[in-house]
């Protein structure tokens, strides 16, 4: 069974959780609570697997007990935010979780949530049940999260062919749009999966399921044709490296 605990100060609100988690066969609430540090303590006490958490609660928030949870040396468990602000989505991602479920939700979107733990994190677990969650069995990111004219996207890492650096910023390219995020390359570079997505030059990562050959031009300058025919710069630096990832 998977063991879960509903942090949430409003007594409706962790009622409806619970009445949701009926239909999750596997399921199994160990504990409510409506403060932070009863939430730490409760979390500290029974180690479950999931962590339902809302984000403004009296005393902390959920950051803090985040914070607080991560300076033990026990299994964090997976953190799925429920809440009925939008505006902490970005940070949500940023400390790891799992989801993040705006209220109200439905039964089909808990069960997505519940879903990503089961096939994530929860698939590196032995055979005796072991209930360690740590953020490092997550793996690198399977999709980015951020602002976009007033909406909150979840974009697919897999959508992304290429990876611009302008200034202080990146712009990721899919087949259809281009998204430009306050991000720097190196920290955006740690965050994909290597095997994956190569940086070819200070300024692009290329997603290699989407390069199509590696060139020299007649003056001399290596570049990176995709699939779609756009070519990038290439450093000499990368060319090994690109080269071999391509070989495999």
């Amino acid at each position: 069974m998977i063991q879960v605990v509903l942090a949430d100060d409003e007594v409706l609100a962790r009622q409806k959780l619970r009445q949701l988690l009926r239909e999750e066969r596997d399921i199994e609430v160990a504990g409510e609570c409506a403060t932070a540090s009863e939430t730490i303590e409760l979390v500290r006490l029974v180690k479950p697997n999931i962590l339902f958490l809302d984000i403004r609660m009296p005393g902390m928030d959920g950051f803090d007990v985040i914070g607080a949870l991560s300076e033990d040396r026990l299994p964090m468990p997976a953190i799925i935010f429920t809440t009925a602000y939008d505006q902490y989505a970005l940070r949500a991602f940023e400390v790891h979780a799992v989801d993040y479920l705006l209220k109200p939700f439905t039964a089909e979107r808990l069960h997505t949530a519940i879903y990503r733990v089961r096939e994530g994190a929860l698939a590196n677990e032995s055979a005796m049940g072991s209930s360690e969650v740590d953020a490092d069995a997550l793996g690198p990111a399977t999709r980015i999260v951020f602002k976009s004219r007033g909406r909150i996207l979840f974009l697919p890492v897999a959508e992304i062919r290429w990876v611009v650096a302008e200034e202080n910023y990146v712009r990721l390219c899919t087949a259809q749009d281009t998204h430009l995020l306050r991000e720097t390359m190196s920290h955006l570079e740690t965050r994909l999966d290597p095997q994956m997505f190569l940086r070819v030059h200070r300024s692009y990562i290329v997603n290699l399921n989407h390069v199509k050959e590696v060139r020299t031009e007649q003056n001399g300058e290596s570049i990176v044709v995709m699939n779609d025919g756009h070519k990038l710069a290439m450093s000499r630096g990368y060319r090994s490296r690109i080269l071999e990832s391509m070989r495999r």
